[in-house]
């Protein structure tokens, strides 16, 4: 079936989708939730295949998925994602579906951010069918995982239509700018997701694209907390940044030190020596892993400390590189696997200056100890400016699927800084808000048919 046809069959499933409303397309979620939870044994077997990635792993994100699905279900029947206003009984304002929403899954989370995950559930949710692209990097993981959603699709009443999958990188340039497509939601590279980007903004009517693309989330070791702690940071952060092959979007490519923090030095350069070598998702993400790291070695100034061992089968170890004293954090960009970037500074100040400077980040996080808190404030308020998700005294891996998570932030860690790909409030991105005015009850959508005190009485 053609982008054309995969996409006419989605709108046109869009008023039965409605139509279910926000219980039914409960149900519906909670029918992806358990279909996944009944096939995570196929779905598993297909991802270590296509993969590499060990099965523990998978059967978390598994779980993670099923959880996310439901976390939806959750906030559709607390009903408060509608953004109900009512003035008096002449304006009455709520969010309704934007249309059909194209994702595009990534590389690097087969089910958490593909087929199955955050942006098409948080999308059904809302009320919008989707069209999927499936990776090229999994296949048949996808194939399975979109069988989960087709069949709890049709099981909830509503035409297969309202789920389809795409595939191929034509297809994928096509849907974004076919007609009928109302948004996109994106999990990929920054080149990739600039490249579509560029399509969505530059069609004849314009739509939205919320793409997360790439992030270098730096972490700031104190002065007090690199003396007093330097071997438990070091693991810490060692266990971080090697996790899953160093293949997660919040994992630090950056850690600012102060000036003679030798012994976390050492000990970072252990841990890391000590890391066991593990194979990347595929050879195209190993390549550009190996030039990205070359790209940090070739700075002025820059030296390894920790050499990345590799085979041509994409077998990488961790590496991990000290850049120059004055080096420009404005243009550095990160390397998605096993490796990380050490660059000193003098004083908190300093180190506030140089966070202030970098482009958009997923999280800034930052290790200090309680007696420095009173200095912290410049540095935090800098984190602030650049980062989604501002952590302290943890590391940023693991995003947390509940309510109040944000996994977004300025460009180019996303197109559009307000939003989240993760947590409750994704769904907002495909919702627009209507106000209907002086309309008959009997006329109004079903969800601003509920008495007026529920809704929430705005006053001028």
């Amino acid at each position: 079936m053609s982008v054309r046809e995969t996409v006419g069959e989605a709108a046109a499933a869009a008023d039965a989708l409605r139509a279910l409303g926000t219980s039914g397309r409960a149900a519906l979620l909670r029918g992806i939730a358990q279909g996944l939870d009944d096939a995570r044994a196929s779905l598993i077997s297909a991802a270590v295949d296509e993969t590499h990635l060990p099965v523990a792993r998978l059967d978390g994100e598994v779980t993670r998925t099923a959880n996310q699905a439901r976390l939806f279900a959750e906030i559709l029947e607390d009903g408060d994602y509608l953004g109900r206003i009512q003035d008096g009984e002449a304006l009455r304002r709520v969010l309704v579906p934007l249309g059909v929403v194209a994702v595009f899954g990534a590389s690097n989370f087969p089910f958490a951010f593909g087929v199955p995950g955050g942006d098409t559930v948080s999308a059904l949710a809302a009320g919008c069918p989707v069209v999927v692209k499936a990776h090229p990097g999994h296949p048949r993981t996808s194939a399975l995982a979109f069988e989960v959603l087709r069949q709890a699709v049709v099981a909830a009443g509503l035409p297969a239509g309202a789920i389809g999958m795409v595939s191929g990188f034509d297809d994928g340039a096509r849907l974004v700018t076919d007609p009928g497509v109302a948004a996109v939601g994106f999990t990929g590279s920054t080149a990739g997701g600039r490249a579509l980007y560029d399509l969505a903004v530059s069609r004849p009517a314009p739509i939205p694209f919320f793409g997360e693309l790439g992030s270098v989330n730096p972490v700031v070791i104190s002065p007090e907390a690199a003396r007093r702690r330097p071997e438990e940071l070091a693991r810490t952060l060692t266990e971080s940044i090697v996790a899953s092959t160093g293949q997660l979007c919040t994992k630090p490519n950056l850690l600012l030190v102060p000036d003679g923090a030798g012994e976390l030095v050492a000990h970072l350069r252990e841990r890391f020596a000590a890391s066991d070598p593990t194979e990347l998702l595929n050879e195209g993400i190993a390549d550009r892993f190996d030039s990205a790291l070359s790209a940090w070695q070739h700075r002025v100034g820059a030296r390894s400390l920790v050499e990345s061992g590799r085979t041509p089968d994409g077998v990488r170890s961790a590496a991990l590189v000290q850049l120059g004293a004055e080096d420009d954090v404005a243009g550095f960009e990160e390397a998605f696997g096993p490796a990380t970037a050490l660059l000193t500074y003098g004083d908190l100040k300093q180190a506030a200056g140089r966070i202030a400077r970098m482009p958009g980040q997923l999280t800034v996080s930052v290790f200090a100890e309680e007696d420095e808190l009173p200095g912290l404030g410049s540095l935090l308020a800098a984190a602030e400016r650049v980062a989604g998700r501002v952590v302290f005294d943890q590391v940023p891996t693991g995003v947390a699927v509940t309510r109040s998570m944000t996994h977004g932030g300025p460009y180019p860690a996303t197109t559009a800084a307000s939003s989240t790909s993760v947590g409750g409030t994704a769904i907002a991105r495909w919702l627009r808000p209507v106000t209907y005015q002086n309309v008959p009850l009997s006329l109004l959508p079903p969800e601003l048919r509920t008495p007026e005190p529920a809704l929430g009485v705005g006053a001028h």
